[in-house]
């Protein structure tokens, strides 16, 4: 009977150290995500600002460019009213299914003046993190 309780024990033990050091490495892998979804976002929203929708649309995920061709992801930047200038507000980098996930909450400026808030999903792919989605 002792043998089993101490056997239960460290069996109870090891989960506990096993679910706390994926916890841990959970926290890690979004903390250190954060700085590099900020990057991704920035880049791409200078991008966007400067009309330079080739690299932009370079840093979109696969299933937003499988959603938009070049020429029509060009085209609908470029309707206007366009985003004259930008600025993050917030970077949020969660865990599903041990993948990290970003959202990018930016404030867009047009060029008719006009502000307004949207989030950007940013996902990894492939060792690189990509915009994916409907950015505006």
């Amino acid at each position: 009977m002792r043998t089993g309780m101490v056997f239960a024990g460290v069996g109870v033990l090891l989960c506990c150290v096993g679910v706390s050091g994926l916890g841990v490495r959970n926290l890690q892998v979004v903390t250190q995500a954060a700085g590099p979804v900020r990057e991704t976002a920035d880049e791409f929203l200078r991008e966007v600002t400067l009309g330079d929708t080739d690299d932009a649309y370079d840093r979109l995920c696969d299933e937003a460019r499988r959603k938009w061709s070049e020429g029509g992801f060009t085209s609908w930047v470029q309707t206007p009213p366009e985003v004259r200038d930008y600025e993050i507000v917030d970077v949020s980098v969660t865990t599903r299914g041990g993948r990290p996930h970003g959202t990018v909450t930016v404030e867009l400026t047009r060029d008719s003046g006009l502000t307004e808030q949207r989030e950007l999903p940013v996902v990894q792919e492939d060792g690189d993190w990509r915009i994916c989605g409907d950015p505006f």
